[in-house]
């Protein structure tokens, strides 16, 4: 009797949770992101710390599988935590459009499937991330705290992305992340497998906006906070703010006479 009692119990406490389900969203989206920030702050203080705790499998003088494991596994969850905030509105908008359905418990779930398609494109995106870090690596671009070496390779990656914040296709790509409601009506697709696979356009949008400002973490510092947190913040303001388009405009010609200041030093 008590084991049917406790089992009762558990159904209800689910089905309680399960008639809120997209403020159990709004939880478990703040969740991941402050637990993805918790690491980034842990690893970036014991970079430039001590480095004998989070940050000290980084000391190694061979990058063999499970390191590159590890690198990759940094770039995935720093990804997690800077894009997500973005993503919410998109998210959001799709519970709310599943969540009147008859079996709303099951049809929440694309919600999560929609996000996983999203997710997985920024981790795709961190395998070339963790490339490109290696390759500058040996080419003594970066230095060991994840820094660049010299002006010049700061300056050529701000002048990267200062240009592609110009270009048609950031602008393209922007437009589509700024109308999360219009996306939704044009790529809506049924099912859980159709959920995952909106959530992966998503991304690739969310990618093609915002991938060369990603970039920008080698010029600054790979696990530098103030460079970390800015970025979020202006991915955030791109996205969302009244004056986002402009605002990646006016960031491309900022980002280029920056480059061109420092070259000309």
């Amino acid at each position: 009797m008590q084991g049917a009692r406790r089992i009762s119990r558990r159904r209800t406490a689910v089905e309680a949770v399960l008639r809120y389900p997209r403020a159990l969203l709004v939880v478990v989206l703040f969740l991941i992101t402050v637990l993805s920030w918790a690491w980034i702050v842990l690893m970036a203080r014991d970079m430039h710390g001590s480095m004998l705790g989070p940050a000290a499998w980084m000391m190694t003088p061979v990058w063999d599988g499970p390191h590159l494991l590890l690198l990759w596994a940094m770039w995935a969850v720093m990804m997690a935590g800077m894009m997500l905030p973005s993503a919410s509105p998109v998210l959001l908008l799709y519970a709310g459009a599943v969540r009147n359905r008859a079996d709303e418990p099951r049809a929440m779930l694309h919600v999560y499937a929609l996000a996983t398609g999203y997710l997985t494109v920024w981790a795709a995106f961190s395998v070339g991330a963790m490339v490109i870090q290696r390759m500058f690596g040996s080419l003594r671009l970066l230095t060991p705290m994840m820094e660049p070496a010299t002006p010049v390779a700061g300056a050529a990656v701000l002048l990267v992305a200062g240009i592609y914040q110009m270009t048609p296709l950031k602008r393209v790509c922007l437009r589509t992340c700024r109308s999360p409601l219009s996306f939704l009506t044009r790529r809506w697709r049924s099912g859980r497998a159709g959920a995952f696979r909106m959530g992966v356009e998503h991304g690739i949008y969310c990618l093609g906006c915002c991938w060369a400002l990603m970039l920008l973490l080698f010029a600054g510092g790979v696990m530098n906070l103030f460079v970390i947190a800015a970025l979020t913040a202006w991915v955030t303001v791109e996205k969302i703010a009244p004056f986002g388009e402009q605002g990646a405009r006016a960031s491309g010609a900022l980002l280029i006479a920056t480059a061109a200041w420092m070259l000309a030093r």
